[in-house]
């Protein structure tokens, strides 16, 4: 017997929405960023709020899914989130002012898209680079664990992945359209035979293992977003 990628895994709950709710927060966003990890292509975040109510069943973490999977529970989530708004930093904008800053830009982007301002943010992962003044509850793996973080998965990732497919056309043999901008064979080959595209993030040290279009790499900005002096 097959078990599919969706029940494989304990399904999200609302337990951190309620413990934050119970201190005090009437409105909470999730927060999921993807693009993270990619060579090509801007990081995507999405804020996404609920009201509480039972989520499309199968809702998981958007790692978890096929894209065939992912595309059938965005349909299901949009639509049944309260709000949700999406927020992108470019890849230039990663090269000038590092990945984190950058990662705050997003998402400062995609709170401010929201009708309401939350109370709270549920974020994934351990670090906080959103800061002050809000009110920010870092979870790992909230994406996997609580509701609203990965609807925002979900719709971080199809967003994502749909913006790079619509590239494929005009950047054939990259694998937009399939690897969404990540490592691959086909990204790797093209990138040595014809180099980066405007869509590439030139501060990575991918072009290092370039010979021919390393002259290309930008000088890659330290932790506060500083460009080193030497």
């Amino acid at each position: 017997m097959t078990t599919s990628a969706s029940s494989a895994v304990e399904p999200p709950t609302y337990a951190l929405e309620n413990e934050l709710s119970g201190n005090g927060a009437a409105l909470i966003a999730g927060i999921d960023e993807v693009g993270r990890g990619a060579w090509a292509g801007p990081v995507v975040v999405c804020a996404a709020v609920t009201d509480g109510s039972d989520p499309p069943e199968g809702l998981t973490d958007s790692k978890k899914l096929t894209p065939k999977q992912r595309v059938a529970m965005e349909e299901k989530v949009r639509p049944w989130v309260c709000d949700h708004a999406l927020g992108r930093a470019a890849p230039d904008e990663v090269d000038e002012v590092g990945l984190t800053e950058a990662l705050r830009r997003a998402a400062l982007r995609a709170l401010e898209g929201l009708r309401e301002r939350p109370d709270a943010v549920i974020l994934d992962g351990k670090h906080d680079y959103l800061g002050r003044p809000w009110n920010v509850r870092t979870q790992v793996q909230a994406d996997l664990s609580c509701v609203s973080v990965a609807a925002a998965s979900i719709l971080a990732k199809v967003h994502r992945d749909s913006y790079m497919a619509e590239l494929d056309p005009a950047f054939p043999g990259y694998g937009f359209a399939t690897a969404a901008g990540y490592p691959s064979p086909a990204h790797r080959a093209a990138l040595a035979e014809c180099g980066p595209t405007p869509h590439h993030r030139l501060s990575w040290a991918y072009l290092d293992a370039l010979p021919e279009w390393r002259h290309l790499r930008k000088p890659r900005p330290g932790p506060n977003g500083q460009l080193p002096l030497v």
